[in-house]
């Protein structure tokens, strides 16, 4: 009896006994791109040359400001900070605005802002008042430079756990701008730093330590410069132009002051209020978030 029709009599037997095969979905790709689609996005790993240029200028700054605090220049060195400063929150917005983010952008950034904002004011501070000091006046140059450096490797492994509307510690620039406008003030007031080396030396451990503090700083990053503000909102743009303006060491050293002192006090008011203190966040964004 021939033995090739076997496996159809199974089938048919099975049926007959009431038991249903499952069918398995089968999905057709017809496209290359509904392939692609299932694939993790890359990272763009491309090298543009509008935001790095700002990020090269910026560099450029930090490195002049120790060449010019090396022979004795130190309100050009303090000058060439704050003009890093604004070169550094130039190039990322005309990163985004552009399109042109990067990971290269993102980690050359870093590289240059610890330049700019932890060796270049650790150097200025040290040659300009801690010298004298002896092991005390570069060690806390040194505090100052590992803390900057600190503060850049944890943003840059937190940046997507931590509130959008705070910084974890005091920035690397706020910080420098501490630092250098202490210098610049004092240099325009025509005061030497071995006058005033501890008060030096307490600024710039202060600095130093208070960025890598948990302590949350304003980052001002929710505010919307599309949208539409009050008449009164650009009337205190111009009167902050013109008191910069006016006496731009004691305005901007003013200034900074006042955003170095606010991490704490928004620190005590959490604490105060029973809300907490850290702006990690240990829980996942709900979609009502976005």
């Amino acid at each position: 009896m021939p033995l090739f029709n076997n496996r159809k009599s199974k089938v048919k037997s099975s049926h007959a006994r009431g038991l249903r095969l499952p069918r398995l979905p089968i999905r057709r790709l017809r496209k290359k791109e509904d392939v692609d689609s299932f694939a993790p996005p890359e990272r763009n790993r491309g090298i543009y040359l509008l935001p790095n240029a700002f990020t090269t200028a910026a560099l450029f700054c930090g490195f002049y400001a120790i060449v010019m605090a090396m022979n004795g220049q130190f309100s050009n060195a303090a000058v060439a900070i704050f003009a890093a400063m604004v070169l550094d929150a130039v190039d990322g917005r005309v990163a985004r605005l552009t399109n042109t983010t990067s990971e290269f952008g993102a980690q050359y950034d870093s590289l240059s802002d610890m330049v700019s904002f932890g060796a270049a004011p650790a150097l200025i501070m040290y040659e300009w008042a801690l010298r004298g000091m002896g092991k005390l006046g570069w060690l806390a140059a040194f505090v100052y430079c590992a803390g900057a450096a600190l503060r850049l490797a944890r943003f840059n492994t937190n940046i997507t756990v931590v509130d959008k509307r705070f910084f974890q510690g005091l920035p690397s620039p706020a910080a420098a701008a501490l630092v250098a406008g202490f210098i610049w003030l004092m240099d325009d007031l025509r005061i030497a730093g071995k006058d005033f080396n501890w008060l030096s030396w307490t600024i710039t451990l202060y600095a130093g330590l208070t960025m890598v503090t948990n302590a949350p700083f304003y980052s001002f990053k929710d505010v919307n410069f599309r949208k539409s503000v009050p008449f009164i909102a650009v009337f205190l743009i111009v009167l902050i132009f013109v008191a910069v303006s006016s006496d731009p060491p004691k305005v901007l050293f003013g200034l900074f002051v006042i955003y170095g002192l606010s991490g704490y006090a928004v620190f005590i008011w959490r604490w105060i209020q029973g809300n907490p203190v850290s702006i990690v966040q240990t829980e996942p964004d709900s979609p009502d978030d976005h």
